[in-house]
């Protein structure tokens, strides 16, 4: 099975490479860089899943030609609530015939001066580099690592996303008319 994520963020890569050994697939999966058609910062959920599914799309097409299975796209947002800004993550999976599967992630609560730079028109990857004195942290343990103690990192997070979103192509007969 050939699978195309819609990015090179290593951390991107391996969530999609341990969602496919959890699921016990095998796939050869490449990342590729494409454009999401949404904000820097996407900041709602539906935007989120735009990009996500955008991703997905134009990872397919990205190929010059080549077949492949499955073009996936996951995309990082965050969420205003009554309680605060929240992380969002979302996910979305395009097979070669168009059928999309979409799924959605853990969490997490951004702490207000966090939520407070991303409300004045910042990006949360280089707010969290300069707020955790990190650097490159989108690329690995993402916000909700440094603010879960690791418990859970991004690539864990996009890992169990990926798998939501396969769900329609794990059980297809649960989706039939959808």
């Amino acid at each position: 099975m050939r699978v195309v994520v819609g990015s090179h963020n290593p951390a991107k890569i391996e969530a999609v490479h341990t969602a496919f050994e959890k699921m016990g697939l095998e796939a050869n999966i490449t990342g590729v860089d494409v454009e999401t058609g949404v904000s820097a910062q996407p900041f709602t959920d539906e935007e989120t899943i735009e990009g996500a599914i955008h991703r997905a799309e134009n990872s397919l097409n990205a190929q010059d030609g080549e077949v492949v299975d499955f073009g996936i796209g996951l995309e990082g947002g965050v969420v205003e609530t009554p309680y605060g800004l929240f992380v969002c993550n979302w996910g979305a999976v395009v097979s070669k015939d168009g059928v999309v599967g979409i799924g959605g992630g853990h969490r997490v609560q951004l702490p207000d001066t966090i939520a407070q730079e991303l409300r004045e028109g910042r990006e949360l990857g280089p707010v969290m580099d300069r707020w955790a004195g990190g650097h490159d942290i989108k690329k690995r343990e993402g916000a909700i690592g440094v603010l879960t103690n690791h418990r859970i990192t991004r690539v864990t997070m996009f890992r169990d996303v990926v798998i939501c979103a396969f769900a329609r192509f794990s059980n297809p007969q649960f989706y039939v008319g959808t």
